[in-house]
């Protein structure tokens, strides 16, 4: 491997917070970083064009984009995020250069993308057959991505939470009176708000609880709609607000609540039970890693009656449930702090990049 820091070349979406803080977080630990993305954002990127009108083969014709990146950059390894599409990507313009491939699989593209169409399939077999090493933040992840094509190497690594935000953890156990819920998953259909909404509609309306959700996503004008349907004000809606602020505003309520219908470990939800929030989540299989009996409470998807009972329940038993609290902290401290595991993450990419060169 060469003198001075791993250079990285990091094609990922430039528009997610998750982008966002690993290529901040690389760069800390050392590396070199450049990211490439087709999606825009705040962040120091190298814009790829859109070419055509067809949105499905922006991936492909992007490739020529990123060949051309990586003889200019001359990275001594790629990591790409989502493998139905920047996996694609670095499958494709690697060609036949040894450059090594670390693959962070994000959950929909293992999980949803493959079982829609033909092509998506093929994109990611390709991107996951290319890959030398696959990250995935569950154990289900990973095991769904070997049905699609078996994997050379794989490891479980969670996104988790930076360290620093570990003290806005609730030291006060005490459920609020109404509850405070928040729902922190945009509004986009696989996480299914409406139904929390119409689901907790009478105890919103007794004011036993109050809703928070965010007002972003593809859904967000009808989800509005919906909101104001109901009578009182016991729903918030918040507006997309930087990492810190949006740690310390996540950590004023009392439950994290979910009713996606898939997931893998959702980041969200781990930086919730950091923070001192009791987690509640449909019963999807991705979730269970995390989120157990002890940990947690889970409901049937898309059953009112049973969500409506586990809110009750922890209205009524909150106090009793500081136990799980701490429990939950005490995990996530071990295994999921954010700055710990993408050291991991390089320590592989080291590895890779040193039996390339």
């Amino acid at each position: 491997m060469k003198q001075g820091g791993l250079r990285v070349l990091l094609l990922s979406d430039a528009g997610s917070f998750h982008t966002e803080r690993f290529a901040r977080e690389l760069r800390r630990q050392g590396c070199h970083v450049m990211t490439a993305s087709l999606e825009s954002g705040k962040m120091r990127c190298i814009q790829l064009k859109r070419l055509g009108p067809v949105k499905s083969f922006h991936y492909l014709l992007a490739v020529p984009q990123v060949k051309s990146i990586i003889k200019r950059f001359r990275p001594e390894v790629i990591n790409a995020h989502y493998a139905a599409g920047y996996g694609f990507i670095a499958a494709r313009a690697v060609g036949e250069t040894k450059t090594p491939i670390a693959l962070n699989v994000w959950g929909s593209d293992v999980l949803i993308v493959p079982n829609k169409s033909t092509q998506g399939r093929i994109k990611v077999s390709m991107a996951l057959a290319r890959a030398d090493y696959v990250f995935g933040d569950s154990r289900y992840l990973l095991t769904r991505a070997e049905k699609v094509c078996r994997l050379k190497a794989q490891e479980v690594i969670p996104w988790g939470i930076e360290r620093e935000f570990l003290s806005l953890h609730r030291t006060s156990y005490s459920p609020g009176r109404p509850l405070r819920i928040i729902t922190p998953r945009k509004q986009e259909e696989i996480y299914n708000n409406g139904f929390i909404l119409e689901a907790l509609r009478p105890l919103v309306e007794k004011g036993d609880v109050e809703l928070t959700f965010p007002d972003f996503g593809s859904c967000a004008p009808a989800f509005r709609s919906q909101v104001g349907e109901l009578s009182g004000d016991g729903v918030n809606l918040y507006s997309k607000l930087p990492r810190a602020e949006f740690l310390a505003y996540l950590a004023e309520h009392d439950v994290y609540l979910s009713a996606s219908r898939s997931d893998s470990s959702p980041a969200s939800m781990i930086e919730s039970m950091a923070l001192g929030l009791i987690p509640v989540a449909a019963d999807v299989e991705g979730v269970r890693e995390w989120l157990t009996d002890e940990s947690g409470f889970v409901f049937e998807q898309d059953n009112r009656e049973e969500l409506r009972s586990v809110i009750a329940r922890i209205i009524d038993d909150g106090d009793t449930l500081e136990g799980m609290r701490r429990s939950n902290f005490r995990r996530v401290n071990e295994e999921a702090i954010f700055e710990e595991n993408v050291a991991r993450q390089v320590e592989v990419m080291k590895e890779l990049a040193g039996g390339s060169s």
